[in-house]
């Protein structure tokens, strides 16, 4: 859980059910009744990752119900682990190859947090010949933004520069676009990285555009009512001060109002 490619979260906690493969029933109820609490417990581990959930859900709904016996249940289990993982490796990789596409030679952009896919689109526009520039916010407290520097910087033909959160009004007007991935949207509302909200805000207000990047596995329709998360407040003060409460919420809430385009496996959507 201390990832922060939701993406990878949702691959791990599928495959986390292949342990019930190896373990011994009396009947298909038995088996039945063991994956549904297990993926149950898979989706309270982690409330706020909605991939996480849609693909824990779609093994368990596909599963339950359908089979004769426990051998051929647990077959069933195997080939839906199996698909729901490739979908998701999938959608990454063609949400990132779509985006990939929208880069210009010369362009500079600024993201904010950590995002594979994200990280893979900027990539593949290099590879492509693409010379860009990167602004990278250092997503505090956790400073999540150096790794994405540290990986920019190891991509010819990307120049990154790591600023402090609080610069991001300084630098959006040398940006030609916000280019971010997601945690998830839900009900018209982008739920993602602490810091976006006010980076989309300040976008809208300087006229520079936003680009969420991602799966589309990660858009929620309904069924899922996001959660966020408190981290500990030692990430913002080492030492606890009597008198002081400390506030460290994961993600903020965007609305989509604020997003130009949402670039997922099936293509460019605009808002």
């Amino acid at each position: 859980m201390q990832s922060h490619s939701s993406s990878l979260i949702a691959i791990k906690a599928t495959q986390a059910l292949s342990e019930l493969l190896d373990r011994e029933y009396a009947s298909v109820e038995e088996f039945e009744r063991d994956l549904e609490r297990n993926a149950g417990a898979l989706r309270r581990a982690n409330p706020s990752h909605a991939s996480l959930h849609n693909a824990v859900r779609a093994v368990e709904r596909s599963v339950l119900d359908v089979s004769g016996s426990v051998d051929e249940a647990k077959e069933f289990t195997r080939e839906m682990i199996d698909r729901v993982v490739e979908d998701i490796e999938t959608g990454k990789r063609r949400a990132a190859a779509n985006a990939a596409e929208t880069f210009e030679d010369g362009e500079t952009f600024l993201t904010h947090d950590f995002s594979t896919t994200a990280l893979a689109a900027v990539e593949a526009a290099a590879l492509d010949g693409n010379y860009l520039t990167a602004y990278v916010m250092e997503a505090r407290p956790r400073y999540i933004g150096r790794g994405t520097a540290r990986m920019l910087a190891a991509i010819d033909r990307v120049e990154p520069h790591l600023m402090v959160d609080s610069a991001l009004g300084h630098f959006l007007s040398e940006c030609d676009r916000v280019v971010i991935g997601m945690d998830c949207i839900v009900d018209d509302t982008l739920y993602n990285r602490v810091g976006t909200l006010p980076l989309a805000a300040t976008a809208q207000e300087l006229g520079v555009p936003v680009v969420v990047v991602g799966s589309g596995a990660k858009v929620i329709e309904e069924g899922f009512a996001f959660q966020n998360q408190h981290r500990s407040p030692s990430e913002v003060m080492l030492e606890p001060v009597e008198g002081i409460a400390i506030e460290n919420p994961a993600y903020d809430a965007t609305p989509v109002e604020y997003i130009d385009q949402l670039i997922t496996e099936t293509g460019i959507h605009e808002f």
